[in-house]
């Protein structure tokens, strides 16, 4: 009479290896969903930036072409309306985006605005480099 023995075992071993792959397919799941959140958030900071932005243009549309900005100049100094507000929009990028940089073409005889906002975002594969994100709006005032 042979009696089989360790087949308890065996299946044990089966078990905690597929709860042991589950719960590391449930982590990896958690952290992508960590991650398109944060994408997500960062896209609706940059829209509500274009919002601030185009509203302040609104404000002085006497002085539409003062607002002209391209992506990668340096924050105005002067003490016009539009400089200033040009100079608080671009801390308020700074401040709430990675790495972020902004622009606003507007043309007077249309009255077209095109607001630009780049930031830095981490690599969605995990890694340690970072992509461009670009949120581009035109709007007529």
């Amino acid at each position: 009479m042979n009696k089989q023995q360790g087949a308890g075992l065996i299946e044990v071993l089966v078990t905690v290896l597929i709860l042991g792959t589950s719960l590391l397919a449930l982590a990896a799941l958690q952290s992508k969903s960590l991650h398109y959140n944060h994408s997500a958030y960062l896209r609706s900071q940059a829209n509500i930036l274009a919002y601030d932005i185009l509203d302040r243009v609104r404000i002085n549309r006497a002085n539409i072409a003062g607002y002209n900005l391209a992506v990668g100049d340096a924050k105005p100094t002067g003490s016009t309306l539009a400089q200033q507000d040009l100079n608080q929009w671009l801390t308020n990028l700074e401040t709430l985006l990675p790495g972020a940089d902004g622009g606003v073409a507007c043309v007077s005889a249309t009255r077209f605005c095109t607001v630009t906002i780049q930031w830095a975002e981490q690599n969605s594969s995990g890694d340690a480099s970072e992509d461009e994100s670009e949120f581009v709006y035109t709007t007529r005032l």
